[in-house]
């Protein structure tokens, strides 16, 4: 299990991105625009650096569903490895049963 805070610590920068991604997107499009003067296009670019590091998309660490963990993370699941493992072999993912020959 990974530790409570860093767990939160996600959620929060979650909740950040979704707050900010709209103003993100104007202003990235903005400094983006060639059509635009070249003040202009600064000015959004120092608008956009003085956002919350923790509003980027990027930011964001994907984290398994159950426990928390952040390596072996399958997307489509959310879960990683262990628990995607552990639950298949319980039959707890409909179509899914582990191998064995």
């Amino acid at each position: 299990m990974a530790k409570t805070s860093s767990m939160e610590k996600n959620k929060r920068r979650r909740k950040l991105t979704a707050q900010y991604a709209s103003k993100r997107k104007r202003l990235k499009d903005l400094a983006n625009d060639l059509k635009k003067p070249a003040e202009e296009r600064f000015a959004a670019r120092i608008k956009l650096a003085e956002l919350p590091r923790n509003s980027s998309k990027t930011r964001i660490r994907n984290r398994c569903e159950l426990t928390g963990r952040s390596r072996g993370f399958y997307r489509k699941l959310k879960l990683c490895r262990n628990q995607l493992r552990e639950l298949a072999s319980q039959g707890r993912i409909p179509g899914m049963v582990k191998s064995s020959w």
